[in-house]
């Protein structure tokens, strides 16, 4: 565990811990509702029903779930074209929507540290590259 955080700047580190933090704190903090709602019979794998359910009961419900199903849809369409754009390719795009439908508010700050220190690496690896090579002449 130690080698993944090391190397980053602290800032960084610190800004991922505080992704993953929400990250964590949004499933620990959502998912009770969930099984309580899949006791009374919801279906988790069946988001018609489960924004239908939310929406329903009106009022700020529905204002969030709302707001929810819009952003969740914008996220998946943004996270694998992002994935593709910048290199992880369309595979890891898939997985994150799959993880999204543990958790939007969990998978995005996954999401956002994966793709940060995807970048850094890609970008540390091009700029050791492009380094001359010294030559030493005999």
């Amino acid at each position: 565990m130690a080698k993944l955080w090391s190397g980053y700047p602290m800032s960084m580190n610190l800004r991922h811990a505080l992704y993953l933090g929400a990250g964590v704190a949004a499933l620990l903090l959502t998912w009770p509702h969930a099984f309580d709602w899949m006791r009374a019979g919801g279906n988790i794998l069946n988001p018609i029903a489960f924004f239908g359910d939310a929406i329903a009961a009106g009022g700020t419900a529905a204002f969030l779930s709302i707001d929810m199903l819009i952003a969740w849809a914008v996220f998946m369409v943004w996270v694998v074209s992002d994935c593709v754009r910048i290199g992880l390719g369309p595979r890891w795009g898939v997985f994150f929507v799959l993880l999204s439908y543990i958790g939007v508010s969990m998978a995005f700050p996954v999401y956002l540290v994966t793709r940060e220190r995807f970048l850094d690496a890609r970008d540390r690896n091009a700029s050791r590259s492009a380094d001359p090579v010294e030559v030493k002449s005999s």
